[in-house]
């Protein structure tokens, strides 16, 4: 079973509600999620956030570099409040091939919110952007499982 199969399942066993922000992968968590049998009852939404403007307007990034830790952390909480689920994930980075507000390409900021708190983590992916994406959008939803594994 997928990834995101695992997490489709968890969450419905647990009756949790998932999120997500997304940037770099303009909405490829979200279709990944979405694909997943019985989704309407655990996939909350999410808000492909492409520009700095709508990342500032709909999520409540501050005024910081769009590709940093600060950025994800605000896409996070602000998509699980948003869309009130109990799970929510911010995704933004670099998918190249060039460098972005002095990040390489591969580089990559995650944020997980979940009732007991946010937590940021940075990846470097390698390839070119399609690469990126794909990589992005794998490790955003074993983000997602672990914090089901988990749950509180």
């Amino acid at each position: 079973m997928s990834a995101a199969g695992e997490l489709a399942e968890r969450a419905e066993r647990y009756e949790l509600t998932v999120a997500v922000a997304e940037s770099l992968t303009a909405g490829n968590i979200a279709a990944s999620l979405g694909a997943e049998e019985h989704s309407a009852v655990w996939f909350r939404g999410g808000i492909v956030a492409y520009t700095t403007e709508v990342k500032q307007r709909v999520l409540g990034v501050p005024d910081v570099p769009v590709v940093s830790e600060a950025a994800a952390v605000a896409m996070a909480k602000g998509v699980r409040s948003l869309m009130e689920a109990d799970l929510a994930v911010g995704v933004t980075g670099v998918g190249g091939p060039g460098p972005q507000e002095g990040e390489p390409p591969g580089s990559v900021w995650f944020a997980l919110a979940t009732r007991r708190g946010t937590v940021a983590s940075h990846r470097r992916f390698d390839g070119g952007p399609q690469q990126v994406v794909d990589q992005t959008v794998q490790h955003a939803v074993e983000l997602l499982l672990a914090a089901i594994e988990a749950p509180d």
